[in-house]
């Protein structure tokens, strides 16, 4: 015995001295008792588990099994096919027939001219050849189950006395467009027609 503990000693003297990072094999008695103790030894560690086969019904998600990174956001997106679907055009005065609105006052200096016009309210509002003006009318193609779609009337020509709008359906394209003007002054207009002098 003390034989061992001198080999020891001496081993572990040497290995100091040379700086070796080494270590040293357990004593052969040492290793011997770990082997007749065989699991007993291995107490403290943890049973491998079992292995189980694996069910693919166990991926799928139902009331009992939820997936816990699944995204619920789109469910509160509203469908934007079945909202109502509205003008795809800037409409200005939308709220406002034509036959509401009056033209006060027309601008033809420069390279854009441009016209005020006054809503029921009295407010002015200014347009430009090329803008939507006035409510739309809604026009019904295709029998019980065809579709909607809406007119608006367009600022296509701003004259010295006048505003002239057109009104344009892409459905019939072979017929010429709708006409309608704004006179600047329409009594003066209904005036001339009647034949008063000024």
């Amino acid at each position: 015995m003390t034989r061992v503990k001198i080999f020891f000693a001496v081993s572990a003297a040497l290995a100091v001295a040379c700086g070796s990072n080494a270590t040293t094999a357990p004593p052969p008695a040492a290793s011997a008792r770990a082997a007749q103790a065989g699991p007993a030894a291995d107490a403290g560690l943890p049973v491998a588990m079992k292995q189980s086969d694996v069910i693919e019904n166990e991926f799928t998600e139902s009331d009992r099994s939820r997936d816990p990174f699944r995204s619920f956001a789109n469910m509160f997106v509203e469908d934007k096919s079945k909202q109502k679907q509205g003008p795809q055009i800037e409409v200005l005065l939308g709220q406002y027939s034509i036959d509401e609105l009056k033209l006060v006052a027309i601008q033809t200096g420069g390279d854009y001219p441009r016209a005020q016009l006054v809503d029921p309210t009295s407010k002015g509002w200014t347009v430009k050849k090329g803008d939507y003006i006035g409510r739309a009318d809604t026009v019904h193609v295709g029998g019980t189950n065809g579709a909607d779609y809406q007119l608006n009337w367009r600022v296509d020509r701003i004259r010295d006395g006048d505003v002239v709008l057109t009104r344009e359906d892409p459905a019939q394209p072979m017929v010429p467009p709708a006409t309608r003007v704004l006179p600047l002054h329409p009594e003066a207009d209904q005036t001339a027609a009647r034949g008063v002098p000024n």
